[in-house]
């Protein structure tokens, strides 16, 4: 009963993870006025719109003004339908919204039965109107279409004007880095359906998700995500950099998914210009992805797996002493030292422990001569 029990809780955490989240700027909105033939606006009028891939439904009323507003929408292709009595009903198909977007869409009502139908087939305007802020897109096509090194979707973040990819300057390169509008790469915010995106870097010093390959994989499970450099609005905040929203796809009324595998080896690599002879690397970037209907409009799920296998001979540099040094000469140890305008001789500490160093057995500092040349004055 226990085990069963458990089961229970871990599908419905996993119903709920893809379930549609509404938040802070991971969703859409739309707007706009409802005015009849002669221009006039139209009170009372009920606006719906309906979300082609999952059937979510939102009304709302055109108030006295004939303005009307839908708020939290989920990102992806919309239907808006009026309803409103002694005016033939209009649908307006062709709206996408992405992340971050407040589309304005005017309608104008014919009079007429209600029974009468109008379909308008028109693409809403992606440039936002209402907002202040400029914003930098990055949309499914770019990151499902576009070649990724690792497959680390953060690295599109470079499409936007002023951000510049430096986590070659990070000691182990490791996470990620991006300066956005010249500011520091800790600043940086990243949001994940709203959330606080941290990954495996939670209690790091550098808040930047991060992944123990050190990309940002899950490209299949990322729809979009929308870069806000500067000048943003209220609602973000919490860091002074930029607003790096991120919207992870979901399950659809329709049964979606793929299986795919990456690989990358040193076939046709050139050899490392610190090495003798090429050394071996293999990568194998491989997974799945998977989503549909749970109930039809009411519940979904989706789910994505990516592993990654990588066998990689990394060349390093060091300084080792030289043949004198490891026979215990060590001439230069005991000199005079000038810095500014005081000289000082090496630690009396240090000297003794040298000369004990050079009585060693085997050592060539056995020798009187060799002692006098390992620390003179």
């Amino acid at each position: 009963m226990r085990g069963m029990k458990n089961l229970h809780v871990l599908l419905g955490l996993i119903i709920l993870g893809s379930c549609m989240v509404f938040g802070q700027g991971s969703t859409a909105a739309i707007s706009g006025l409802v005015h009849d033939s002669t221009g006039a606006v139209v009170p009372g009028a009920t606006v719906t719109a309906r979300h082609i891939e999952s059937g979510l439904t939102r009304s709302a009323v055109s108030g006295e003004n004939g303005g009307y507003n839908l708020q939290l929408l989920p990102v992806g292709a919309y239907e808006l339908s009026t309803d409103l009595p002694g005016f033939r009903q209009q649908v307006r198909r062709g709206i996408n919204l992405v992340v971050g977007q407040e589309a304005v869409v005017n309608l104008t009502l014919e009079v007429g039965a209600a029974a009468e139908l109008v379909t308008v087939t028109d693409e809403a305007p992606i440039v936002n109107t209402t907002l202040s802020s400029t914003s930098g897109l990055i949309n499914e096509a770019q990151i499902k279409d576009l070649p990724l090194n690792g497959r680390s979707f953060d690295q599109l973040l470079t499409l936007n004007v002023g951000t510049v990819d430096n986590r070659s300057n990070v000691s182990n390169n490791n996470w990620t880095s991006f300066s956005v509008a010249g500011k520091r790469p800790e600043t940086n915010r990243f949001l994940m359906n709203g959330v606080d995106y941290l990954g495996s870097n939670s209690g790091g010093t550098y808040i930047t998700p991060s992944g123990s390959s050190g990309q940002l994989l899950g490209v299949e499970a990322v729809r979009e995500y929308n870069v806000l450099q500067h000048t943003y609005g209220a609602e973000y905040g919490k860091r002074a950099g930029a607003q790096v929203t991120v919207v992870s796809s979901s399950g659809t009324n329709e049964l979606h998914g793929d299986l795919f595998e990456y690989i990358r080896n040193d076939a046709l690599d050139a050899r490392n210009f610190f090495e003798d002879a090429k050394g071996p690397f293999r990568r194998n970037q491989f997974g799945g992805a998977l989503g549909g209907p749970l109930k039809k409009d009411k519940a979904f799920l989706f789910g994505n797996y990516e592993g990654f296998r990588e066998r990689w001979g990394v060349p390093s540099n060091a300084i080792v002493p030289d043949a004198l040094s490891r026979q215990g000469l060590l001439p230069n140890a005991c000199r005079r030292v000038r810095s500014g305008y005081e000289s000082r001789t090496a630690h009396a500490a240090i000297r003794q422990h040298l000369l004990a160093y050079a009585k060693w057995p085997g050592n060539l500092s056995e020798r009187p001569a060799d002692r006098k040349r390992l620390c003179h004055r």
